[in-house]
């Protein structure tokens, strides 16, 4: 599911995938984060109409939303750069790059920036996805400007020496090394990816290749540094308890100086149609197999968007959903299935079933039962009732996911990256559009078996002991 179904996307420094127990982690903080910061009431469809949208003259794009309900407020500052935009052989650069972000400036010390923001009771955090960077701060009102200025200082100041550059490339790769090496499924997942996108950077792991981490120099980071953190390719969004003419007046007064960069450079790469199914086999030490079967789709500016994130829900959403009545419930094959399907990204993108078979069970069980809920997907429309009921679970997720201040922050700042953020505003009335034609038409026409990729893992056995890890230089997140 996409963002604006689950706060999915960004719950992890990283990627998000549901079957990642990491980023399932990182899931349920950023939604405890945004129930924390919201506020009792749930707000009315209407509340982006009060989005106040302004433009610098630098290029900084600026998103204000003004909620007075608690003295709170969410900032959020988003760079339209991610892993898609790479080249092979510096992979995971924009992620190391975040990490950076919080090292010291020209004002700032080492780690000052966030001991300032959690010192006036907030918090702050950042995350890299395919598409974006994006960092935050949570908490009171009153520390606005001071955020606002830490944020503009470290656009264009960071002081970055050898010795902290190489202390925070190691962290990462240990990251890599706790979150893919050592994850069998979370492995497999990267080699779906690259063999499902061949002439796209979607083919690369958003945290890189490991031997392209251990490559990066200094010189890599700040050529890339340089190149997108610019305010013209930023997006800087603040919502909560404030005078939206007040805090644009802020925003100018943080940003206004920083001069505008070369226009960055765009990604043209196109993935061509796929001509036959791809297969993976993953030979790792692992306790169960696991099933992946990821198809070509489009994403938001394609019309059969909204349907497929429809499907997606008819497959996958909650007990009574098909995959796990029928998969998990009643045949009694699989430990947990599910789908997923992303929406809002920059490019075309992925309908992904997955499935782990119940010890005693098989793969080649598990892929018939899923290719047989395809097949009645495609034979047989979906009923009335069951595609109300995915509509009205879905619309009532998005409203109550609209309470928390910091999640209707991430709408815009991740629409308004990868698309435009008034995209929100059309998300509810063409999801009650969609019907049970228009869900058996995408099945037909995506979930077809020369578009399909497939990665099993499959289990090997070893007797070699398990190596004990040492995380050098901090924390892993």
């Amino acid at each position: 599911m996409s963002l604006i179904l689950s706060l999915k996307s960004p719950g992890s420094r990283i990627s998000a995938r549901k079957w990642l127990p990491a980023p399932l982690m990182a899931l349920a903080w950023l939604l405890l984060l945004g129930m924390f910061f919201g506020a009792a009431a749930a707000p009315g469809p209407d509340i982006f109409d009060r989005v106040v949208e302004h433009r610098l003259p630098n290029g900084l794009k600026v998103l204000v939303l003004q909620e007075s309900r608690a003295p709170i407020i969410s900032v959020q500052i988003w760079y339209r750069v991610g892993s898609r935009n790479e080249e092979l052989g510096k992979t995971g650069v924009s992620h190391l790059l975040e990490h950076l972000m919080f090292k010291a400036t020209e004002k700032y010390g080492p780690k000052e920036f966030s001991r300032r923001v959690q010192k006036a009771g907030g918090s702050d955090n950042a995350f890299t996805s395919r598409d974006y960077t994006a960092y935050f701060e949570n908490g009171p009102k009153t520390e606005l400007k001071n955020w606002l200025a830490m944020e503009a200082e470290r656009m264009r100041g960071l002081k970055i020496g050898e010795e902290d550059f190489a202390t925070e490339r190691n962290v990462v790769l240990e990251e890599r090394r706790l979150r893919t090496e050592d994850d069998p499924v979370s492995f497999l997942f990267e080699e779906v990816m690259a063999a499902a996108f061949k002439a796209h950077p979607y083919q690369w792991p958003v945290i890189g290749w490991f031997n392209d981490i251990e490559t990066l120099t200094r010189e890599d980071f700040l050529q890339h540094y340089r190149r997108y953190y610019v305010p013209n390719n930023c997006t800087v969004v603040v919502v909560g308890d404030i005078d939206p003419k007040e805090a644009l007046k802020e925003i100018e007064a943080a940003f206004g100086a920083i001069p505008a960069g070369p226009e960055p450079p765009k990604v043209t790469a196109k993935e061509p149609r796929q001509y036959g199914e791809r297969r993976v086999v993953v030979n790792r030490e692992a306790q169960l197999p696991f099933l992946i079967m990821a198809y070509h789709t489009p994403n938001w500016e394609g019309p059969d968007a909204y349907p497929l994130e429809v499907l997606s829900r008819v497959l996958s959403q909650g007990r009574s959903s098909r995959l796990y009545h029928n998969l998990i419930y009643q045949q009694r094959l699989a430990l947990q299935a599910g789908a997923d399907y992303d929406f809002d990204t920059a490019n075309p993108t992925l309908f992904t079933l997955y499935a782990q078979p119940l010890p005693e069970k098989t793969v080649p069980q598990l892929e018939a039962a899923l290719e047989a809920e395809v097949k009645r997907l495609q034979t047989e429309m979906v009923g009335e009732k069951e595609l109300q009921k995915v509509k009205n679970q879905t619309v009532a997720g998005f409203y109550m996911s609209l309470d928390s201040l910091f999640f209707r922050g991430m709408l815009l700042g991740r629409l308004e990256t990868v698309a435009r953020w008034s995209l929100i505003k059309e998300f509810v009335p063409k999801i009650l559009q969609v019907t049970p034609a228009d869900l058996q038409r995408v099945a037909k026409k995506y979930l077809v078996a020369e578009n399909r990729n497939v990665g099993i893992l499959s289990p090997i056995k070893t007797d070699k002991p398990k190596m004990e890890r040492f995380s050098p230089g901090g924390q892993i997140n």
